[in-house]
């Protein structure tokens, strides 16, 4: 058992504890929290009275461990860009869970990641979710698989029209072969259950299996979509499909924030501290987060690492909030959010009985200029410490 001791323990799921206190069982999980809790005489007592807690963050979009990181361009393993098309793909079998970035992450208090394929191709793959340290990577999972990644724009043109010469090189081809892609996988569907109803042997075409789980609901489509057309489109196409989807980046959402409010859709914003290098991030704002959430996107703060080192994370949840995020919908935008779009939220995203004890030490409140990240714990074990503060 251990207890912890802190000066304030910021759940995110209720009110700030002042002088808080949190027992973890041995399990990793949290047994209680609040005030003025008993301690019993066999239980390790972690006693950081002028510290700050809050929930260990979640990055909902990013690529550690398969982009190269202290391994150089052989270890860019992000992208099948050899077909447009690679619903088979798992972004698991691609991940090194001992590559730099995963201590990165720890650095930077990211205690769970949902890791996705990039977005060179319309439709790039399978992601998952998992905690930031191990060296097993099935040992670290915690949902598998997250969504179908998809992707509009710059980048699938890029890779295939200038890239490989082949299909798409217009927005209206990338759009033609996503709404392609989920007719098959509709017809594939049928079919599947035809052969089941009568107990017939049917062939799995890995391929279509993925659309066909996004099309049942079972995972949501995740679509790269900068560009406010890009992103009006991707919303046509999921409406149309029926799909549960989230937009990745989000960019110029802030130019269609009614459109997007309407819809309750959940945006997954960044990554930040970013130069607009793409000619689709023109219109990039640090208010983004701050006016999507006004009008009523369910917003979600993700670094897309390697794009905004993942060490920078609370960074980049400071600057949204310099820039009118207010304080806890950014906290929970880093937190509670992303893990209830990831939907596991009943063992993570803020600090609750019965959740896991993922939290991160602060030398201050979240988001001051001087406060620094000084530990980092997964289930209850401290996972990173800063050598020099």
């Amino acid at each position: 058992m251990l207890m912890v001791k802190a000066d304030i323990i910021y759940t995110v799921s209720g009110d700030p504890i002042n002088n808080g206190m949190m027992l973890v069982d041995d399990r990793g999980k949290i047994e209680d929290i609040g005030v003025d809790l008993t301690v019993s005489e066999n239980c390790e007592v972690l006693d950081i009275s002028d510290k700050v807690i809050i929930p260990g963050l979640i990055d909902a979009h990013t690529h550690v461990g398969m982009w190269g990181d202290g391994e150089g361009r052989d270890s860019y393993d992000g992208n099948e860009y050899l077909r447009p098309i690679t619903g088979e793909v798992r972004a698991i079998d691609g991940v090194n869970p001992m590559q730099v970035s995963f201590e990165g992450a720890r650095e930077g208090g990211i205690t769970t990641v949902q890791i996705l394929p990039g977005s060179g191709n319309p439709i790039g793959g399978l992601g998952f979710a998992c905690k930031t340290w191990g060296k097993v990577i099935d040992d670290m999972i915690i949902k598998d698989p997250t969504g179908l990644k998809g992707a509009m724009g710059e980048n699938p043109k890029r890779t295939h029209g200038k890239g490989f010469g082949h299909t798409p090189i217009s927005r209206m081809g990338v759009a033609s072969m996503i709404r392609d892609y989920f007719e098959q996988a509709k017809e594939y569907g049928k079919k599947k259950n035809l052969a089941n109803q009568k107990g017939e042997i049917f062939d799995l075409d890995l391929n279509l299996e993925s659309g066909w789980m996004a099309l049942e609901r079972k995972i949501p489509f995740r679509i790269h979509a900068h560009r406010h057309d890009d992103i009006l489109t991707a919303v046509r196409i999921c409406e149309e499909f029926g799909l549960d989807y989230s937009i990745e980046h989000c960019t110029d959402g802030h130019l269609i924030g009614d459109h997007l409010g309407s819809k309750k859709i959940t945006a997954m914003v960044g990554p930040g501290l970013s130069p607009s290098t793409k000619v689709e991030t023109a219109n990039f704002t640090d208010a983004n987060p701050a006016l999507l959430a006004e009008k009523g996107v369910n917003v979600c703060l993700i670094t897309d690492h390697p794009f905004l080192n993942c060490r920078y994370f609370l960074t980049y949840g400071a600057v949204a909030h310099k820039y009118g995020f207010p304080f806890d919908e950014t906290l929970r935008a880093m937190t509670l959010n992303p893990a209830k779009a990831i939907g596991i939220e009943e063992r993570v995203g803020s600090l609750e009985r019965g959740k896991d004890a993922d939290f991160v030490v602060l030398s201050g409140k979240p988001f001051k200029y001087k406060s620094v990240i000084e530990s980092t714990f997964i289930e209850g074990k401290q996972v990173w410490k800063r050598d020099i503060i």
